[in-house]
């Protein structure tokens, strides 16, 4: 039985192995056939010599995240130690994970969060829409598509580069009822589109929220009420575009002024349509795929970075692998 010998230097080892040792615990979970102790800032691992060689790679790169973020969470851990290393290739995990905008702020929220993107997928996201127009965001729940699109408008908001934001969903149930609701039009489709208003919550001052709600320099509403209008100077999210159809989605990508931005975001394994309608979302994947000035990307189980179980959850229901 081989032996590796590791000393933490840079970092601290409770940073490290995170609270109650968890990232410990994911670590050997990884490494099953590996027996690690650590004590202080010494690590010490027995087993294979091809096992341990994986185990100091990913174990560096562990350091290495947290030495150039002074942070790591699990979900980062479990990134970091899926990543599969091609042959030959002499980009680390940490540079491929962080690859397209450093972990850099996207905007500055609320009590001091730093909103980041925190994904290799998420920082696709805020490279392309530099480059392009209209970006389509697809995947499964949790992976912060939705989150990174509304950072991406109120960050241009601040920036002065947009004068309004539209964030629009299509108004369809998710297996409940909510017509027999009391109140006025509004008060209806809130429920809709709640996890629009969390998210700017996070982001900007409730009282400037407020005010910007009020003179619509943030408008909230939902996917019909897009019909007819040119929307120009403004950043524009779709949320869970696999519940518009085929016209609806053509209708709503064809209200594009010249001097707009376009995000839309979708789950396809989420379709609450009614069984005699098809989502239009696959269609407009299809056929819009090779045009210039719009990007699709893919997000997957590793951008997940909602509870480390909810990536747990979407392999047991299939929706990732």
């Amino acid at each position: 039985m081989n032996e590796l010998k590791l000393t933490l230097e840079s970092v601290d080892p409770a940073q490290l192995w995170g609270t109650n040792n968890e990232h410990y615990e994911i670590l050997k979970h990884a490494f099953p056939k590996l027996k690690i102790v650590a004590r202080g800032n010494e690590v010490k691992v027995l087993g294979d010599e091809q096992e341990l060689g994986v185990f100091e790679s990913k174990f560096n790169l562990l350091v290495a995240h947290l030495e150039k973020y002074s942070s790591l969470n699990p979900n980062e851990v479990e990134s970091i130690l899926s990543v599969k290393a091609k042959t030959g290739a002499t980009e680390t995990v940490a540079e491929k994970v962080n690859s397209t905008g450093g972990g850099e702020v996207i905007v500055f929220g609320t009590n001091g969060l730093m909103v980041k993107a925190r994904t290799a997928n998420q920082r696709r996201m805020v490279d392309s829409i530099v480059k392009n127009d209209v970006l389509f965001a697809i995947g499964p729940a949790g992976t912060g598509k939705t989150y990174t699109a509304v950072a991406l408008a109120v960050r241009a908001l601040k920036n002065k580069e947009i004068k309004r934001i539209i964030l629009t969903r299509p108004a369809v149930e998710a297996g409940e009822n909510l017509g027999f609701l009391p109140g006025d039009l509004k008060e209806k489709v809130d429920p809709y589109l709640r996890p629009l208003y969390d998210a700017l919550d996070d982001m900007i001052p409730a009282e400037k929220l407020k005010l910007y709600l009020e003179n619509r320099t943030i408008e909230i509403a939902p996917l019909a009420f897009m019909r007819g209008r040119t929307l120009d100077n403004c950043f524009v999210i779709l949320d869970e575009a696999q519940n518009a159809t085929d016209l609806q989605l053509k209708m709503f990508l064809t209200r594009m002024g010249p001097s707009a931005k376009f995000i839309v975001t979708g789950d396809v394994t989420q379709v609450d349509l009614p069984k005699k309608q098809m989502s239009g979302l696959h269609n407009a994947l299809r056929i819009l795929d090779d045009i210039p000035g719009i990007d699709i990307i893919y997000l997957t189980g590793e951008d997940v970075v909602r509870h480390k179980l909810v990536k747990r959850i979407l392999k047991a229901y299939g929706d990732i692998q």
